[in-house]
């Protein structure tokens, strides 16, 4: 949609191929249904949150910064607010706003969209090298002097990604960077991790490590589930993690008390087990716990519940100190595309120009999106590579027909 709106802009004619009933299927269900659209950030900062291939996306994101997009929004009659980690949502938490807004300036910048009209395949000029247009699935032939690929990836197959932008980009002679599910919760090996199923924690930090090596740590929330654990600070350690171990066992350890010292927490319990003195173990942690987690707090301590606090051991308090502060579990994987918010990998970004997001390859073809092998962590930051992807793609493929004209 923002390509076509690009493409319009510039003075284009431009018909939007779209397969499902209606546009914007993804997003309606992004941010749990409220779209959270960009992040307000510094423009230096948008950088450090792009996890493969930033350096490409410098052209796209100047052209249209996180502000421009917001001012966009606001122009097209979408109101938004910034929150917590400066994510930026519409005001009315309603992510169809989001889609009301770009429906109005495809109709305003009279874009021809075509609902329920999957495309087939690319049509190609190879005496020229060109791409010349769309075959259907009903057989019709498009003719176009250019064509923006921008459909998406394989994630949440339902919505219509499902990965036909890598099919139509091979048949162009493009290679495909291995592709997997990012932004993505994890399946753990702990029967313990079930018994907290809707625990959510904020304000932890937590570590992955293979052996060793750190593959990302990090600060912010998480939710326990009957499969393994979630959240934002987990999705975003996710598309770490499949980028190079991908279905190998790692550890996950999660600091429950991230504000304090191994020291300093340690002084915490000795005040709170002498108000608590004469009470058993596992009815002395609620000021320190939510009530959920303290039976298995309880259970991996080895301490017995029943023991009363004057009676545990500073080794035993020790050990408590360091479970809270290094609480492990083992990831085992993900839960695949069927979950996963966004796709890493795709179109190698090699073989794209980043100045116009025209096919190095062929003339006049165009990419913009997740069909791109551009990810990023959570908190706005996919769906702004979205927009400035999809506005230059669009802008670029009107300015270069005028050039051609000329």
């Amino acid at each position: 949609m923002m390509a076509a709106i690009g493409a319009a802009l510039a003075g284009g004619e431009v018909t939007l191929l779209e397969k499902n009933e209606k546009t914007g299927k993804k997003i309606y269900i992004t941010g749990k249904g409220r779209c959270n659209l960009t992040n307000a950030c510094a423009p230096e900062d948008f950088f450090n949150h792009v996890i493969s291939n930033g350096k490409f996306l410098y052209s796209a994101f100047y052209q249209m910064d996180n502000q421009g997009v917001m001012d966009f929004f606001e122009e097209a009659g979408c109101r938004l607010k910034t929150e917590r980690g400066e994510r930026v949502f519409p005001v009315s938490d309603h992510s169809s706003d989001v889609i009301a807004a770009l429906n109005r300036q495809m109709e305003k910048e009279q874009v021809k969209v075509l609902l329920k009209t999957p495309a087939e395949s690319l049509l190609f000029d190879r005496d020229n090298n060109r791409v010349r247009g769309i075959r259907l699935a009903d057989g019709c032939e498009l003719a176009a002097d250019a064509v923006i690929i921008a459909s998406g990836g394989k994630s949440y197959e339902s919505t219509g990604s499902t990965g036909d932008g890598y099919r139509f980009a091979k048949q162009a002679g493009h290679t495909i960077r291995d592709i997997h599910p990012a932004l993505v919760p994890f399946t753990v090996k702990e029967e313990w991790c079930k018994r907290l199923q809707g625990l959510s924690l904020r304000n932890v930090s937590i570590e992955l490590l293979k052996d060793k090596k750190k593959i990302y740590d990090g600060f912010g929330e998480m939710l326990f589930t009957h499969f393994g654990v979630s959240g934002p600070l987990i999705l975003s350690a996710s598309s770490y993690y499949v980028k190079k171990y991908d279905n190998m066992p790692v550890r996950l350890c999660i600091d429950l008390k991230p504000a304090l010292t191994i020291e300093q927490l340690d002084k915490r319990l000795v005040r709170d087990f002498e108000e608590s003195r004469n009470r058993q173990f596992k009815n002395a942690l609620d000021g320190l716990l939510p009530a959920k987690l303290i039976p298995v707090i309880v259970e991996l301590s080895g301490i017995a519940p029943e023991k009363k606090i004057n009676e545990v051991t500073k080794q035993e308090r020790n050990r408590l100190t360091e479970l809270l502060k290094r609480l492990e579990l083992t990831v085992t994987g993900t839960r695949g595309f069927a979950e996963a918010i966004i796709t890493q990998g795709g179109v190698n970004v090699k073989e794209v120009n980043p100045s116009t997001m025209e096919s190095k390859l062929v003339q006049g073809l165009y990419f913009a999106g997740e069909v791109l092998d551009l990810d990023a962590v959570t908190g706005g930051f996919n769906l702004q590579i979205a927009w400035s992807t999809g506005h230059l793609a669009g802008i670029s493929a009107v300015k270069k027909k005028e050039r051609e004209e000329q």
